[in-house]
């Protein structure tokens, strides 16, 4: 299993090793490239590592050792909570980062209106946060982050908090997302089953420090019904991918 990045790899890490100043050892020599037109997950136990990574590919921590290669001018980041502004309604929200990256205002509109409708939200522009679902402000923080069209996509566990069917419904409208921009993502998630339907490719990371243990290519087509989820074959790579993570645990 070659664990080396792509040469034209739009996100890499190369060695990476992250230890905090208390000591503790979060990863340790995590090495994995993802080019566009990949969609890659990690599962892993919890303290793992898992969203380090992300916060290191980010920049929003400095690694101890190694290093990452990517257009950080141009990432999107998805968190676990949608952390939409309360006083903002869904247009405004959606126009923070054109906002923020000095993009006019009438062309940060019309992205924003575009971004919208792409998933799924038209007729809600006018809404404030409190008065969406769960699922609407997932999908109102996936808009905001679309209006910037970023080549890689981090995904920090953003479905966890809602219920199964919205978490299901959102694991279809992302995929449609990755499938009409042909962005890099990278996806942490809990859930092996969201892992395997999601994405090119699993990767498995041990118990801290966090390091890539397993990796599996998915074979399924794009687009993947609902119905892959009943499917044997589906059924037996999750198998394969959940006794590597039973593994990772010890």
């Amino acid at each position: 299993m070659s664990r080396t990045a792509p040469q034209a790899a739009a996100l890499s890490f190369e060695g990476i090793g992250m230890v905090f100043p208390d000591g503790t050892e979060a990863v340790r020599d995590v090495s994995f490239g993802i080019t566009k037109g990949e969609f890659v997950t990690i599962v892993g136990p919890s303290g793992c590592g898992k969203s380090t990574l992300l916060k290191i590919a980010s920049g929003l921590l400095e690694p101890s050792s190694g290093s990452v290669a990517v257009d950080r001018d141009h990432l999107g980041y998805v968190f676990q909570d949608a952390t939409l502004l309360p006083w903002r309604t869904v247009q405004g929200n959606v126009e923070l980062l054109a906002e923020l990256h000095d993009i006019p205002k009438s062309e940060r509109a019309g992205l924003a209106e575009a971004a919208i409708a792409t998933v799924g939200l038209a007729g809600f522009e006018n809404h404030y946060p409190k008065s969406l679902s769960g699922g609407m402000k997932m999908r109102c923080s996936l808009a905001r982050t679309l209006t910037l069209s970023p080549p890689v996509f981090l995904f920090d566990e953003p479905f966890g908090a809602v219920d199964e069917i919205t978490r299901e419904h959102l694991n279809e409208e992302t995929q449609r997302l990755f499938q009409k921009e042909g962005f890099a993502g990278l996806f942490i998630t809990h859930s092996i089953g969201e892992a395997v339907f999601m994405s090119t490719r699993v990767l498995v990371m041990s118990a801290r420090p966090g390091h890539i243990v397993a990796e599996f290519d998915v074979p399924f087509e794009y687009p993947r019904r609902p119905e892959l989820r009943f499917d044997p074959a589906f059924a037996q790579l999750s198998g394969e991918v959940s006794a590597e993570l039973r593994g990772a645990h010890s």
